[in-house]
């Protein structure tokens, strides 16, 4: 029988470090623990335990349109049903792909994929979206303006 790592609940400082963390990952321990009033050994501990049980990712969030993506799409897919988890599989490939979700609803995916230019996007919808096998259709819902993004 394996073993499984069992969660502890998260209690009020353990959400404060999440939150903390969220808004500023590279924030020192020892900043937050002046805000808690308990010792930096005691935040790093518990930051390694959320870690470790999956609680939390500290990892760098880059900005598409500095990087030179200037074309951010979310495309609803939808897709022959009994091939759901092997077309999602193969999307996820993909290297425009950034976000891709199954979901319920109209389209089976939602995928967001961010490209240099518009002829970029062409080329992801026709050259390599399009030939996945299992592909039904898509329809493309251009990123206009991003007016709140948050990383939960």
């Amino acid at each position: 029988m394996e073993s499984e790592i069992v969660n502890q609940p998260l209690d009020e400082i353990d959400r404060f470090i999440v939150d903390a963390m969220r808004r500023d990952g590279r924030v020192a321990f020892s900043q937050i623990a002046e805000q808690l009033n308990v010792s930096a050994g005691m935040i790093r501990l518990r930051y390694n335990r959320l870690v470790e049980e999956g609680y939390l990712r500290v990892v760098a969030i880059t900005n598409p349109l500095r990087l030179g993506y200037k074309t951010m799409t979310m495309i609803g897919i939808r897709v022959d049903g009994s091939r759901l988890l092997e077309v999602a599989a193969e999307i996820s490939k993909l290297e425009e792909i950034i976000y891709l979700v199954i979901t319920s609803g109209r389209f089976d995916l939602f995928a967001e994929v961010a490209c240099r230019d518009h002829d970029d996007l062409l080329n992801f919808l026709t050259h390599k979206l399009s030939t996945i096998a299992g592909v039904r259709e898509s329809e493309s819902f251009m990123h206009l303006k991003i007016v709140k993004e948050i990383y939960f």
